[in-house]
């Protein structure tokens, strides 16, 4: 702990005092970590980052390393956003596939994709070996099929992989499936061993110490109110600045008023999650075997996986606009006892929404707003491995190295059809049509 962090208040969160507004599972269950200071005054860095999410906090312990003096800007607490709320699943690759890269934007462009498709995971891994963050993480995901058309799809999913030289994953159908996921919900699907899960939360709180061990300083109940974009961009809060040569915006979906021009760029969209009470490792081990996380690959998917302390932890579910649903345990219940109708009657302890930042193409976006100015977002709904990727090519553009950060600034910006006003009956509309085509199993 430096000495920015000594005198600090440790937090154990808990129910009873909710880290991201409602009680959720990883708030409940998170290593204890100090509370930062609120920015008060002028502050001067090389670098400010705006975000102490998986992409600010991914970037900024990745400038540390390199040597940089960096000051991370948090409106909430570090991790608060999507970063502490989501399933916590490594799922490689992105929310398109890599043959819609090339049907869009060309063959070199698809090729640069796929040889970085692994990388988020890579760097989750490194981290977790390099400063001992305890997360709980695991090996192996998979995304399932229902139907024989979805299968299919599958397949080819897991052909596209091995052109692209990733030929670890793997098909299986049938009883080859079963012995990774017990359920008759499912007629196969795609293996990936080198995916996995983890304490999302206890990730980018691990994040945030290694930071702040080389030096770096993180400033939380921060909100930025503005980014001055000129030649030294100064990050403007309530109650204070920081001076700095390069900024890095990377608010997502919680970016609010910041910078309205990149916050109009995406769509917030909210998913549900439900933790169980223990359930115990036998009966979990009867259900995923070989404790792999799952999803499926329906537009609107389950996703789901089992905890260290012996829940089942569950999510799906979208609204568009980032609303939440009148009742989280109503929506994501029915799913459960449909994948697993041997639990129905259990008890959940913890229910809770959290939004990510979804873009028109699904692609993430990346780039300047000034020549001082950069900014990454728009995950769609894949950002626990992307956002590591998309945060060491910020620290790579500010080193200079612009090639692989280039190949995502220069895809074009498709901004929703209906502007900011429509866009969410547009993706409402939407979502209906392919939800439609997943209850027809097409």
């Amino acid at each position: 702990m430096n000495a920015q962090t000594a005198d600090r208040v440790i937090d154990t969160f808990s129910p009873a005092s909710p880290y991201a507004g409602m009680p959720t599972y990883y708030a409940a269950s998170a290593n204890p970590t100090p509370r930062r200071p609120e920015l008060l005054g002028e502050e001067v860095a090389d670098i400010c980052v705006v975000g102490a999410g998986f992409t600010g906090m991914g970037a900024a312990l990745e400038l540390a390393e390199r040597g940089y003096k960096v000051i991370v800007v948090e409106g909430e607490r570090v991790g608060w956003g999507a970063s502490g709320r989501n399933g916590g699943q490594l799922v490689n690759g992105y929310s398109r596939r890599m043959k819609e890269v090339r049907q869009h934007y060309g063959a070199e462009a698809e090729k640069a994709f796929g040889a970085m498709a692994l990388e988020g995971q890579g760097i989750i891994r490194e981290r977790v070996a390099k400063y001992g963050i305890q997360c709980d993480l695991r090996a192996g995901n998979a995304i399932m099929a229902m139907s024989k058309p979805q299968l299919k799809l599958m397949a080819e999913r897991t052909e596209e992989w091995h052109r692209h030289g990733h030929t670890q994953m793997f098909l299986a159908e049938g009883a080859a499936a079963r012995e990774h996921i017990n359920t008759d919900r499912y007629i196969g699907g795609m293996f990936d061993p080198i995916g996995g899960h983890m304490h999302s939360l206890n990730y980018v709180l691990g994040e945030a110490a290694a930071f702040e061990s080389l030096g770096g300083r993180i400033f939380e109940n921060s909100r930025v109110t503005h980014v001055d974009r000129g030649a030294e961009p100064v990050v403007h809060t309530a109650k204070g600045m920081v001076r700095a040569n390069k900024v890095l915006v990377c608010g997502n979906a919680y970016l609010g008023d910041a910078a309205p021009d990149l916050s109009g760029r995406i769509l917030p969209v909210s998913s549900q999650v439900i933790a169980t009470e223990v359930l115990g490792d036998d009966l979990l081990e009867t259900l995923f075997p070989t404790n792999y996380c799952i999803e499926d690959i329906r537009y609107i998917p389950d996703y789901y996986r089992r905890t260290a302390d012996g829940r089942l932890l569950y999510g799906g579910g979208t609204i568009y606009g980032g609303f939440d649903p009148a009742s989280i345990e109503g929506k994501i219940l029915p799913q459960l006892h449909q994948t697993f109708p041997q639990l129905k009657g259990v008890k959940v302890d913890f229910q809770w929404s959290g939004n990510f930042a979804l873009t028109m193409t699904r692609y993430p976006q990346m780039g300047r707003v000034s020549d001082s100015v950069y900014f990454s977002q728009g995950d769609s709904g894949h950002g626990v491995t992307t956002t590591q990727m998309l945060g060491r090519r910020l620290a790579e553009a500010i080193d200079g190295q612009m090639t692989k950060f280039d190949v995502f600034a220069s895809l074009p910006y498709i901004p929703f059809v209906g502007g900011k006003l429509f866009r969410v009956p547009y993706c409402v509309v939407g979502a209906w049509y392919y939800g439609m085509r997943d209850r027809l199993g097409i």
